[in-house]
């Protein structure tokens, strides 16, 4: 019991006091220096009334249904081509996961200015062949691709990484019996290499719900939520509410909600977890 000890004061301290004053602080009036007074649910309230808030909210829609579906199907299609190859496996496993341990504010930044932008970027050198394109991030209809492109570019290699590990636990005597059988390769992926990395997808598929409706680097770094709210994600727009309207109240509130979601997601893997075992 004693080892247990210094891991449960960390989450004690970091996560479970932290998570009770912000669900505290969703019912209260606070600006970060007067005293704190009770509002009851008009904090929720006024999100509700806030129509950025619905924009928020299916902005982090879309981004989670585009990292579940792009960066997926990517990591998969990655990792099964390093299945094959039996020469320079690791040096690709490394190009794919650098981009993961680059700095976030550095990626961004490169991206801004090396690609995105119409005057230096890659977009702008393609008027040499006659192709004209404004900087995706300042136009509504395409910042928020423009920067969940950024973030994919950053995520995917993680995955493939990830599934590439869990494909090689995978019995190599069931690949080669399904070789010899005749299967090819999306036969081999459908029905011997995809049932039996199904946990781990599952898995990165619930962490990548959590982790979308956690984005904010990205999305502050490269547009702030802009240009009119079109990039706008609930984790920017709490920190909007505390840092820049300092209505602490409604920041906690929409904290609240991005929780509930994080909270749905867990519940639905442990959910599938248990099946599993009883099955």
């Amino acid at each position: 019991m004693w080892f247990l000890v210094p891991a449960l004061l960390i989450n004690l301290l970091i996560i479970l006091i932290p998570a009770l004053l912000t669900l505290a602080m969703a019912f209260a009036n606070w600006d970060g220096v007067t005293m704190p007074t009770f509002a009851g649910f008009d904090n929720f309230r006024a999100i509700v009334a806030d129509p950025v808030f619905f924009s928020a909210l299916l902005n982090n829609l879309k981004w989670t249904a585009i990292f579940l579906t792009i960066p997926v199907a990517m990591g998969l299609l990655a990792a099964s081509l390093l299945l094959m190859v039996r020469r320079g496996r690791t040096f690709f496993q490394i190009v794919y996961f650098l981009p993961a341990i680059i700095a976030t504010v550095v990626t961004a930044r490169v991206w801004q200015g090396m690609i995105y932008s119409a005057d230096g970027g890659i977009l702008g050198w393609l008027r040499i062949f006659g192709l004209h394109f404004q900087d995706p991030l300042a136009q509504p209809s395409s910042a928020l691709f423009a920067v969940a492109s950024v973030d994919l570019w950053h995520w995917w290699g993680f995955l493939a990484v990830i599934f590439f590990a869990a494909f090689r636990q995978v019995d190599v005597s069931q690949i080669e019996a399904a070789r010899l059988d005749g299967a090819r390769y999306f036969q081999l992926m459908r029905y011997i290499l995809l049932p039996a990395i199904r946990p781990t997808i599952v898995l990165m598929m619930i962490m990548t719900v959590i982790w979308s409706f956690l984005a904010f680097d990205f999305v502050y770094v490269l547009t702030q939520g802009g240009p009119a709210f079109s990039s706008e994600l609930l984790s920017t727009l709490s920190y909007r509410y505390a840092f820049y309207n300092f209505t602490m109240g409604p920041a906690a509130a929409v904290a609240l909600v991005i929780s509930l979601f994080g909270l749905v997601a867990t519940a639905f893997y442990v959910r599938v977890q248990q099946s599993e075992v009883q099955s």
